[in-house]
């Protein structure tokens, strides 16, 4: 008799042990297909989207809303869309792919962009930007920068035009180029958490240096 209880208390602690395994892989196995098909994590690094995004602003990327992927290969299996003017993207940096980065759409395939004394124009016309600023009053020459003069080029097949939203300090298509339909991670979606990277990180300060009215903010 005592054997036999044993024996059961024995298989119920192998069941609940069976359960929890299966459960821990089974949300392991969600979170790497969440992470792989439909959002990602995104910190900002640097200042060049400011004032949309500011440097500690932690978002999530929606990987899912220009179609679905071959996991690693990059291959589109099922398109859904494709990047709009305006659009705030994640990409693989053209010049290291090991980089991502992350600028806004101001042109796509046929379009003509065109930057002159600060201003962009596309197909011509002049782009109402109320999310551009200029921090610096000095207007480069194009032979010393393609900063405020550049272009006109037209987006080829395939490819975008992206620039920074702090346009003076912002490395962006006007230095390197297009970029690729196929290197585009996602379409950035809404800041989860924000805070100044500037405060030590485990200083008293650092917890009163959350934004706490950026938590929740879309990015447009």
């Amino acid at each position: 008799m005592g054997g036999s209880v044993t024996s059961l208390r024995q298989v119920r602690h192998k069941s609940v042990l069976r359960e929890y395994v299966e459960a821990i892989a089974f949300a392991i196995l969600l979170a790497l297909c969440i992470r792989t098909f439909v959002v990602q994590a995104f910190k900002i690094p640097s200042g060049s989207m400011l004032p949309t995004l500011k440097i500690g602003d932690h978002l999530l990327v929606n990987k899912f809303v220009y179609g679905v992927r071959l996991p690693f290969a990059g291959t589109m299996l099922v398109p859904l869309g494709t990047p709009r003017p305006s659009d705030v993207i994640v990409f693989k940096y053209p010049q290291d792919p090991k980089l991502d980065y992350i600028k806004r759409v101001v042109a796509v395939a046929g379009q003509t962009v065109e930057v002159r004394d600060k201003a962009v124009y596309v197909e011509g016309k002049p782009l109402e930007e109320s999310h551009a600023v200029h921090l610096d009053d000095k207007r480069l020459s194009a032979r010393v920068s393609p900063r405020d003069q550049f272009g006109p080029v037209t987006v080829p097949p395939g490819k975008v035009f992206v620039m920074g939203d702090n346009r003076d300090n912002s490395y962006d298509s006007r230095f390197w180029g297009f970029v690729d339909l196929k290197d585009i991670r996602g379409k950035a979606l809404f800041i989860y958490w924000s805070w100044d990277i500037d405060q030590p990180l485990l200083s008293s300060g650092r917890l009163g240096s959350v934004r706490w009215n950026r938590l929740g903010s879309m990015v447009h």
